[in-house]
């Protein structure tokens, strides 16, 4: 008799040992899937917080280009109009102040080239673009872990006695096979 205490005894420990383990391993793997779904949130924010700065960023840099290299072409197109030495001198002078304003930017801003910054945005939207992709899967595959833990005997038993219940996948919305449009 006593001996079949000992190994009902043993055999109750050993379950609620399982339990323990099963209901924290479950506790671990649902925060886990909490805490990968804020990662995709935390990319996302990225992007509405980088994206419309670095477009007007973009829009900024290309009207300074704009404006100065129109104001070159305008004193350029006058000099080559001009009759008089007058005319000329006058039209040289814009064309000097032109080059000027040309000469300020490019000190405030070395690197001033529309392709180049261009580049940089599609850069920076790619890169993050990636980061989301990346974080996505890495919800879906915790989640996958999550869901097949809670789903495989004897865990299922567990699950079910603490209102673990299955989590969703990540699924793209209609229309989100569009690549976003970016506008100047």
């Amino acid at each position: 008799m006593k001996k079949t205490l000992i190994i009902i005894g043993v055999i109750l420990l050993v379950v609620v040992l399982y339990l323990f383990a099963a209901y924290n391993g479950l506790v671990g793997l649902d925060e886990k899937v909490t805490g990968q779904w804020a990662q995709v949130e935390s990319q996302y924010q990225r992007r509405f917080d980088l994206i419309p700065n670095l477009v007007e960023s973009v829009k900024g840099i290309m009207n300074q280009e704009q404006e100065v290299f129109g104001a070159i072409a305008d004193a350029r197109a006058n000099y080559a109009g001009a009759k008089t030495v007058d005319e000329k001198a006058q039209a040289a002078g814009q064309v000097e102040s032109a080059l000027g304003r040309l000469l300020v930017i490019t000190e405030n801003y070395p690197a001033l080239q529309s392709s180049a910054t261009v580049q940089n945005l599609m850069t920076q939207i790619e890169g993050t673009e990636n980061r989301i992709s990346t974080e996505r899967k890495r919800y879906n595959d915790t989640v996958q872990i999550y869901n097949v833990r809670i789903k495989r005997f004897p865990g299922s038993i567990v699950a079910s006695m603490f209102s673990f219940g299955e989590r969703s996948y990540f699924e793209s919305v209609e229309g989100s096979e569009l690549a976003p449009q970016v506008q100047f």
